[in-house]
């Protein structure tokens, strides 16, 4: 059985939809299209909460119930929500299409009511040396963000 879910991304500039797919307990696949993002990297993480009242800023930290170090997303060690990142080309737009073992559609790991946020910057995957790198991966400001939500079959 299958699970979906969606989430609109919305910030000052950029803007887009994305949706996720699970089959049964397998890896959850990330697809959809942004548009509005600056040529090359952009931070692209799962946040703790699904409040968007204060903008982007009051979604929290990257969602981590494990408590450990961020990372990218093919490192053992890593916050559930560490999705690395997204590339844009030259005309603003990333094509999203990514496929994740540690997140999920149902369970503890369930990305479901929490918020989506893409960085201005590019996310060194904990791997940068900066002050940042080890909580955020030093991926700058929240240019957008949606909260992820369950979507009709």
């Amino acid at each position: 059985m299958s699970t979906k879910a969606v989430c609109v991304i919305s910030g000052e500039i950029v803007k887009g939809t994305l949706f996720f797919n699970q089959e049964a307990q397998g890896p959850v696949k990330v697809t959809g299209e942004l548009s509005g993002l600056g040529k090359g990297l952009h931070g692209f993480h799962v946040h703790e909460f699904g409040d968007n009242t204060n903008g982007c800023i009051s979604a929290g930290a990257h969602f981590n119930p494990g408590n450990k170090q961020h990372g990218g997303p093919k490192h053992d060690e890593r916050h559930v929500g560490d999705l690395g990142n997204i590339e844009a080309g030259a005309d603003g737009v990333a094509k999203v299409n990514i496929t994740d073992t540690i997140i999920s559609l149902k369970g503890e790991n369930s990305i479901i009511g929490r918020t989506l946020v893409v960085h201005a910057d590019p996310d060194d995957l904990g791997e940068g040396g900066h002050e940042l790198s080890k909580t955020t991966g030093n991926a700058g400001a929240r240019v957008a963000c949606g909260v992820i939500g369950i979507a009709k079959m």
